[in-house]
């Protein structure tokens, strides 16, 4: 990768970063004065000289490339990965891009998919399931490389992105909770690593605030989106607190694994515990009480990001973000 990065050969060309971007992208939305400082600039710095040449050339490989940051099992049980994946094909269905699934489920996996993404084999990348502080986003960008991130934007990355209100969906479902006569609302929150699990419990502790309750850490487990973990902390969290009579879970299949502990403990959902989950996946329809839970449209957050990646390479349109509105969903378990 060259020592070079957008914003150097904006500042030599003359012109704004997302100038830069929409030449090295093929963009028709360019003067032709400005075109040609940012190939002089390009050709000056050595910048990205793979990709720019190709792009200047006009070639595009018409792929783009779907980055999942989880092991392949998570992949394919968990329901919010399959939504967002029939969005994202639905979203490119009458497009020209093709789609490519990359798993970085090690340092070695994401290695090679950085020097990928980085040589430019994928016109625009779509990132999903990003941890905190993973600086892939950042260099994509930097590279000027198309990207569209689920959830927050890392700071400093001039992607766009396509995000659910986690932190007002947390509010209501734990606001649900209290309005119901629950007073020791622990939580199932998901990875701190994780912009999701981060927001979603903040607004488990923000409604609870409001209400005049502490939200003490005794209160708090956290999970890895997955049943097994759900069950895990479930467990933890009882043996800690019993005293607790409702639990907000950052995931309806958590979710599940929280009915599956309290059912071993002899707990009564709702009756001694009430539980509320969040995606309203049809896990929450099937489960057993069926599950009050926090609905966020899944499919359009993968179809939400194809359009802002769309925009970027065929409009030449610069990052943007979309932050999809989430509803309370009330069933028996609350």
């Amino acid at each position: 990768m060259s020592a070079s990065t957008l914003e150097d050969v904006a500042a030599r060309a003359g012109v704004s970063r997302a100038t830069v971007s929409r030449v090295v992208n093929g963009s028709p939305r360019v003067s032709d004065a400005a075109r040609r400082a940012v190939e002089a600039a390009v050709a000056e710095l050595g910048y990205e000289p793979n990709r720019a040449a190709r792009s200047l050339a006009g070639s595009r490989s018409e792929t783009i490339a779907l980055v999942v940051s989880e092991p392949s099992v998570r992949l394919f049980a968990d329901p919010f990965f399959a939504a967002t994946t029939l969005g994202v094909t639905a979203g490119l269905a009458a497009t020209r891009y093709q789609l490519v699934l990359m798993m970085t489920q090690s340092e070695a996996d994401r290695a090679r998919a950085e020097d990928h993404l980085l040589r430019g084999g994928t016109d625009g990348v779509l990132l999903l399931s990003a941890r905190v502080g993973d600086p892939l986003a950042r260099r994509l960008a930097e590279a000027g490389i198309p990207t569209v991130v689920a959830g927050h934007p890392p700071p400093g990355a001039a992607v766009g992105y396509v995000d659910a209100d986690n932190t007002g969906g947390a509010r209501a479902a734990v606001e649900h909770l209290v309005a119901r006569g629950r007073w020791v609302i622990g939580t199932v929150a998901g990875p701190a690593d994780m912009a999701p699990g981060l927001d979603r419990r903040a607004g488990w502790a923000g409604a609870l605030a409001a209400a005049g309750r502490p939200a003490t850490e005794d209160l708090v487990t956290e999970a890895d989106f997955t049943r097994e973990g759900g069950a895990r902390a479930t467990r933890a969290l009882l043996r800690r607190r019993p005293d607790i009579d409702a639990l907000f879970v950052a995931s309806d299949l958590m979710a599940l694994g929280s009915l599956d502990a309290l059912r071993a403990a002899g707990r009564q959902v709702p009756a001694q515990v009430a539980v509320v989950g969040f995606d309203d996946s049809e896990l929450a329809r099937s489960a057993d009480p069926p599950l009050t839970t926090v609905r966020q449209p899944i499919e359009q957050l993968g179809r939400e990001m194809v359009a802002g990646l769309l925009a970027q390479l065929d409009e030449g349109a610069d990052p943007a973000g979309v932050v999809l509105r989430t509803e309370l969903v009330v069933r028996r378990s609350a």
